[in-house]
């Protein structure tokens, strides 16, 4: 789901939490490859350093700022998930999770 607010575009989506490179690796989710497209079609030239969008986050009742990546091998972008983030919002792997990005 797309909309505007304050000048910003909002996606919703619901994604699964994976990790990359095994215990203490990243965790991470994957922005849907529809979502993707859209983003990259739209919003390319905002793109800074290897293909980071700096975005404003929401999962329950935690907001903040950070970057997504676009992974070429995977064609998505990736929202990394920091540790207190998980912790507070209680997320675990392979876990199915909403979540808000302002872009």
């Amino acid at each position: 789901m797309t909309s505007k607010s304050n000048g910003k575009i909002k996606f919703e989506f619901t994604a699964k939490i994976w990790l990359h490179g095994g215990q203490g690796g990243w965790h991470f989710v994957s922005l849907p490859p529809e979502l993707s497209k859209e983003i990259r079609d739209n919003l390319k030239s905002e793109e800074e350093g290897w293909g980071r969008l700096k975005v404003t986050v929401q999962i329950g009742i935690s907001e903040w700022r950070t970057s997504i990546w676009f992974d070429t091998k995977l064609n998505t972008y990736l929202l990394p998930l920091k540790a207190d983030i998980r912790k507070k919002e209680k997320l675990e792997l392979e876990q199915c999770i909403k979540v808000m990005v302002w872009i």
